[in-house]
């Protein structure tokens, strides 16, 4: 219902300037209509040449990469600055409502429009939707693709940065000194078991208390699609989150997290949910021994660093 009457009140008002809260996810059929309003901005954030080959009509190219931090820890923010200048870039204003989209190849391919989502809503843009399903969607929908490059005109916003849906690692040590939040994994078993880990992390496990919300959980099976909003207040419901805490959603770079983090905050609608954006690779890299649950013994610890030094090197 909700995006039924965003799509018809945007038809009506058109370009008078009238706002509205967007859906947090728009269907190819509700997306199209709304790409004659020059105050919606679809950013598409495959490579340059994957945008090149087609893309939806009048949309502008932010590749993933941009928008994530160094290859020791990608789930790192970029430096502000940079940040500014891709918005800038793109034309965005506080009045624009940015659309993102991706292939919508599979579930992890969701985490990269999540986690663009989660920063521009950090970055103060109130006005925010991603295409359910992504371009895949789009092409069965079967409407049509462009290959023409649009300009657009800079912005002048310059943006600060809002802590409010963000953990740091300082952050996640206070929550575990005063247990005042739900340390949510995103990651599927193996990695919260502690039986593998990701190459940039320096160790296998989870945080000490941690709940696993595996991200494949919010998808219409065999599909990309992210489920309806009853479906997500399901899956979100097994989260206990009590009155007054947080619920803080990690993976191993804030990619997966980003899935629970939209599906809990911006779909089942569960007030003060974070996104630890280093995660366990930053969590992993303190110079102390960090608190870790599920982690393996020594000696197989020392066993996976070895080989994945060893793939480094000589991969």
């Amino acid at each position: 219902m909700k995006n039924r009457q965003f799509l018809a009140l945007a038809l009506t008002l058109g370009t008078s300037g009238w706002a509205l809260a967007a859906p947090a996810l728009l269907t190819p059929a509700e997306l199209s209509p709304l790409l004659q309003n020059p105050e919606v901005r679809v950013i598409d954030i495959r490579t340059p040449k994957e945008f090149a080959s087609n893309h939806i009509p009048g949309s502008v190219n932010a590749p993933y990469g941009q928008w994530r931090g160094p290859a020791t820890n990608p789930g790192e923010l970029p430096d502000h600055d940079k940040l500014v200048a891709l918005v800038q870039s793109l034309g965005l204003t506080p009045k624009t409502h940015a659309v993102v989209v991706s292939h919508g190849k599979d579930a992890t391919d969701f985490g990269a429009m999540a986690r663009v989502y989660w920063t521009l809503k950090s970055l103060g843009l109130t006005e925010l939707s991603i295409v359910n399903g992504g371009l895949k969607a789009w092409e069965d929908a079967k409407l049509p693709f462009s290959k023409v490059a649009i300009q657009v005109a800079p912005s002048t916003y310059a943006p600060t940065f809002d802590a409010t849906w963000l953990s740091t690692r300082q952050d996640i040590q206070q929550n575990l000194k005063l247990s005042n939040a739900v340390l949510v994994d995103s990651r599927p078993d193996a990695f919260y078991q502690g039986k593998t880990q990701a190459p940039a992390a320096k160790m296998a496990g989870t945080l000490p208390g941690a709940v696993q919300l595996d991200f494949n959980q919010w998808f219409v099976p065999k599909t990309s699609l992210f489920v309806d909003v009853d479906k997500a207040k399901a899956i979100a419901a097994h989260i206990q989150v009590p009155e007054g805490q947080s619920a803080v959603a990690f993976c191993n770079t804030g990619h997966w997290a980003a899935t629970d983090w939209f599906g809990m905050s911006e779909v089942a609608g569960i007030p003060n949910v974070k996104l630890y954006a280093g995660s366990m690779v930053d969590w992993t890299q303190q110079p102390d021994t960090p608190q870790l649950q599920n982690a393996p013994g020594r000696g197989e610890q020392l066993l996976r660093s070895t080989k994945q030094w060893w793939e480094r090197k000589f991969n």
